[in-house]
């Protein structure tokens, strides 16, 4: 673990876990940072390889061994037996980190209304029925936390895919909605906004020498943001310690917009 995630939240230890796209990127540093915790992790992906092999890391370093369901979000009967199996395994879900998505980039022209649906499919759709799976475990529990990922995206009118960007500005507002409908039931609904953060993907494709030091010059902090700054937050988000935080958007962006 890096010398990011030095904060122990008691709260944490023993709570049911579950992450979308747990296997790679932001979503790796979630599994081992919950990990570290003492916290109950299962997650999802279709990178199977890559997400065993995290599992097995997360054992050896912190003692608890995640579970991996492999699951494409695409399909929702999936997701939801992935995440009932999570529940037969180790509880109902305390906390839900809906992280996987799909920034791939597209042209205006290039859309086609498969490809539209697709990309609300992955960037937007489980989102909400992931948080529909869990919601009774939690109203049962009287408590929970819903961390929903977004993006800086849009917020600052980047171009270059249209429907990533419509998927992203909408789950603020689906936090909202969820938020006040199971406020009542002490869940709480947060939204966590990652600016440019640099897991492989990025440095393998977006990250040149020019757009990095633009980024520098952008952001007010101007060294990279990591993807253990997020876990840092989500961690956080999860815990009791953010017992009176709902309906929304906590920024990790290094003051990027």
């Amino acid at each position: 673990m890096s010398d990011i995630l030095t904060a122990i939240y008691p709260s944490l230890k023993d709570r049911v876990i579950f992450i979308t796209g747990g296997g790679t990127g932001i979503g790796a540093s979630l599994t081992l940072g919950f990990a570290r915790q003492g916290a109950k992790v299962a997650f999802v992906d279709i990178a199977e390889r890559e997400s065993r092999a995290l599992a097995e890391e997360a054992a050896f370093g912190t003692g608890h061994k995640p579970l991996f369901l492999p699951c494409d979000i695409r399909d929702i009967q999936a997701l939801r037996q992935a995440i009932d199996e999570a529940a037969a395994h180790f509880g109902s879900v305390d906390v839900l980190l809906n992280n996987a998505a799909n920034d791939q980039r597209h042209k205006i022209e290039d859309v086609t209304p498969e490809f539209w649906d697709d990309r609300m499919a992955i960037n937007l759709r489980p989102q909400f029925f992931a948080a529909q799976a869990v919601a009774e475990g939690m109203k049962t529990k009287n408590s929970g936390s819903i961390i929903n990922f977004g993006s800086s995206s849009w917020k600052k009118g980047q171009g270059g895919m249209p429907a990533y960007t419509a998927a992203k500005a909408a789950i603020h507002g689906l936090t909202r909605g969820l938020a006040r409908d199971l406020g009542p039931y002490n869940v709480r609904v947060n939204t966590l906004v990652p600016g440019w953060i640099m897991t492989e993907r990025q440095l393998k494709l977006w990250l040149t020498p020019e757009a990095d030091a633009e980024r520098a010059r952008q952001q007010c902090l101007p060294a990279r943001v990591m993807p253990d700054h997020v876990t840092a937050l989500a961690l956080f988000l999860a815990a009791d310690d953010s017992g009176a935080c709902t309906a929304q958007e906590y920024v990790v962006d290094g003051g990027w917009i």
